[in-house]
């Protein structure tokens, strides 16, 4: 099985390279694509989209369609981590604590934990002394962090940036406050049910809204046609349709992002790890 598996990729990386020398040479300005396609978008974009980003309007509205399904790809890829890494809860049979007072640190057996004390603190089993600067400076930049992201989505017509951009920084964002503290902190303030509900919830915002263009009576995703419900011009209509679709990818990302090291830095148990 190994060996037909090795002669299928050769054999698949052997067309792949075969077929590559059909395509034009990097740059050439005869190809179809600089012959046609950019001249379009860049003279176009503005006149069509009112999106001064030329990129982000072939992201989300000429090319909306394949930007759709990548968002989807992103979604089955944390899903996919979930299904192969995740390990239902299991009774733990020991856990450790510090106790601050003296900084012993001891290991409890069976169910006897202590329970919301003040003077036990969880402490993961391969465990790294509290550093104040980092937790602190941490903590401290991750707001910044966070506005900077929801800026990046926003500003995504007008400067580099967008959805796959602001929904990385975001879950960055969240996973920068698990390294500089620990995962069961991060998981309280934005758990596995809630990534999970905000990875589809972002396909779905990107689907409904392309769907909702449908029930008006038009094509999927033509943002033209919304604008009776956003009460504004057409041409205006399509900008704030790319808008709303950004949001829906800086969801997913954001969210599988953080799903997908939950499962990662725990090795799917999310009881402790980074």
């Amino acid at each position: 099985m190994k060996t037909l598996g090795q002669i299928t990729v050769l054999f698949c990386g052997g067309l792949l390279l075969f077929f590559t020398s059909d395509f034009p040479d990097f740059g050439d300005a005869n190809s179809p694509a600089s012959l046609h396609l950019s001249p379009y978008f860049i003279e176009n974009t503005l006149k069509d989209t009112a999106v001064p980003n030329v990129v982000t309007a072939i992201l989300a509205d000429y090319r909306g369609y394949d930007t759709m399904f990548e968002t989807t790809v992103i979604l089955t890829a944390g899903l996919a981590c979930f299904l192969l890494l995740r390990i239902p809860k299991r009774e733990v049979k020991s856990r450790y604590y510090l106790h601050e007072p003296t900084g012993v640190t001891l290991r409890f057996e069976g169910d006897k934990y202590p329970q919301k004390s003040d003077v036990f603190k969880r402490i993961d089993s391969n465990w790294v002394p509290y550093d104040l600067i980092i937790n602190f400076t941490c903590r401290l930049l991750i707001h910044f962090i966070q506005i900077f992201a929801l800026y990046v989505v926003a500003h995504g017509h007008y400067s580099p940036g967008g959805g796959f951009q602001g929904g990385v920084v975001l879950g960055a964002s969240v996973i920068l406050f698990a390294i500089s503290g620990n995962l069961r902190a991060a998981i309280k303030r934005f758990g596995e049910k809630t990534a999970a509900l905000f990875s589809a919830a972002g396909v779905f915002i990107y689907a409904g809204t392309g769907a909702l263009c449908m029930m008006i009576g038009e094509h999927f995703l033509n943002y033209n046609f919304l604008s009776p419900l956003l009460g504004t011009d057409r041409i205006m209509a399509r900008s704030h349709g790319i808008f709303i679709v950004e949001i829906g990818v800086a969801v997913t990302v954001m969210a599988v992002m953080i799903w997908i090291y939950y499962n990662l830095s725990s090795a799917g148990k999310q009881d402790e790890g980074l």
